[in-house]
């Protein structure tokens, strides 16, 4: 039996192997799991994702499930059990950001129907797919990163550079950039 072709960049760990096969890449149109992806991308800022991927499920018991409603009503007594949880990364300006991007996200939501329907207006709902050879090739942002990140600032969201947003892109499939060789690729 050979083995499966899987991007560089996964190979060799189990929890990343098992994110790659099954969620990276794939499009997500809703909103609750653009919610989660958006939050654990602005956390990852400065590290690496497999610290993120690791804390995960810690993540979703700390923060409600990713529940964008409950989170945009967090009172400074919860932000305060939040930096204590020794399960997440306990970054006082990132929790703090937490409860801004709900507050913002919810207001995208009613302006737009769907944060759904705002992310992925930038691209007219349908996936950029990238020709990669290597995942060592992939940009680290793009012009359409750029605009989104600055729009996004704009609507009062924070920790959404263009680095973050590009890798927001990639996780929820708005751009594939699986390896050409990748058994992936043709999925997504």
């Amino acid at each position: 039996m050979s083995k499966k072709h899987r991007c560089g960049w996964c190979e060799g760990d189990d929890l990343y192997q098992a994110y790659h096969d099954n969620e990276w890449g794939v499009p997500v149109y809703d909103d609750d799991t653009l919610f989660e992806f958006l939050i654990l991308e602005t956390f990852q800022a400065g590290l690496s994702w497999i610290t993120v991927l690791r804390k995960r499920e810690n993540f979703r018991k700390a923060f409600d499930n990713f529940n964008y409603k409950k989170i945009a009503l967090y009172k400074q007594n919860k932000i305060n059990d939040l930096l204590k949880d020794t399960g997440i990364i306990r970054n006082k300006l990132k929790v703090n950001a937490t409860v801004t991007n709900a507050q913002a996200f919810i207001k995208i939501q009613e302006e737009f129907g769907s944060f759904s329907r705002y992310i992925w207006g930038f691209i007219d709902g349908k996936p950029i797919k990238n020709t990669l050879k290597d995942y060592r090739n992939a940009p680290a942002n793009t012009t359409l990163s750029d605009t989104i990140s600055k729009d996004l600032k704009k609507r009062g969201f924070k920790f959404v550079g263009s680095t973050v947003v590009y890798a927001h892109m990639q996780a929820t499939g708005m751009v594939n950039d699986h390896e050409v060789n990748c058994f992936r690729y043709e999925e997504v």
